[in-house]
């Protein structure tokens, strides 16, 4: 699927917001644009609809955002882009936590957020199916870039696009010194920019999918001052 073929819910209270994102989607290629106003009707447009990516507002009248991203993780991996108003730093890790692709914060540039949903939908046609499978092997690990499934001895493992890119791109480069800065490039497909965080609280969700004991990682491990490395002995 293009991105000129890509539906956008956004879901904002605020109505000049949406018309503006709308306009400026629509002007930037996207096919469709879908807009809600609360809580209730965003997760009703999103049932109905299926859209390939939400841009979600945290405070609406009837509820807050981050209910509405963990309803939608429960049954879709789409991404998702948190818009907030909230711009401190522990709001920004907090919506990465608990399902959310990016953040951005209000006042914000609209083509900053064209350019994130185009580049947000871009890294998700990576996952969709392709005519030919490709398997990945690595330790107890292998990855179905068909059915973008992981496993570990066999046993499947559910992790969102971001952590799929993520254990893709490390499958990909085993036991080799990563730096955040290439990961986030890889994944996010932007400039770096101190983006430290975004890249700690994916690898610790990842973590706590892949490892035993995510704090003593067997697999993932940090090389201090440089990066991750994973590991694996077969490789």
């Amino acid at each position: 699927m293009s991105q000129t073929q890509s539906k956008v819910l956004i879901i904002d209270d605020e109505r000049e917001i949406l018309e503006l994102i709308k306009t400026v989607l629509i002007r930037e290629g996207i096919d469709r644009v879908i807009t809600a106003s609360t809580a209730r009707d965003g997760l009703a447009q999103f049932h109905q609809e299926n859209p390939d990516l939400v841009i979600l507002d945290i405070m609406l009248p009837d509820g807050e955002g981050y209910d509405i991203c963990k309803q939608i993780r429960d049954i879709s991996h789409v991404p998702i882009i948190f818009l907030s108003a909230k711009g401190e730093e522990t709001d920004k890790i907090v919506g990465l936590a608990i399902g959310g692709d990016d953040y951005i914060t209000k006042p914000f540039s609209p083509k900053k957020v064209a350019y994130r949903v185009k580049a947000q939908l871009r890294r998700s046609s990576y996952l969709q199916p392709s005519q030919t499978d490709t398997l990945i092997k690595a330790g107890p690990f292998e990855l179905h870039q068909q059915q973008a499934e992981l496993t570990k001895n066999g046993a499947a493992i559910e992790l969102t696009p971001k952590e799929l890119m993520l254990m893709t791109y490390f499958l990909q480069h085993p036991n080799r010194v990563i730096s955040k800065e290439t990961l986030y490039q890889a994944v996010w497909g932007e400039d770096f920019f101190g983006s430290d965080n975004t890249v700690m609280v994916h690898i610790r969700r990842l973590r706590e999918k892949i490892e035993t004991i995510p704090s003593t990682p067997d697999f993932l491990v940090t090389v201090k001052g440089l990066g991750y490395k994973f590991v694996v002995k077969d490789a």
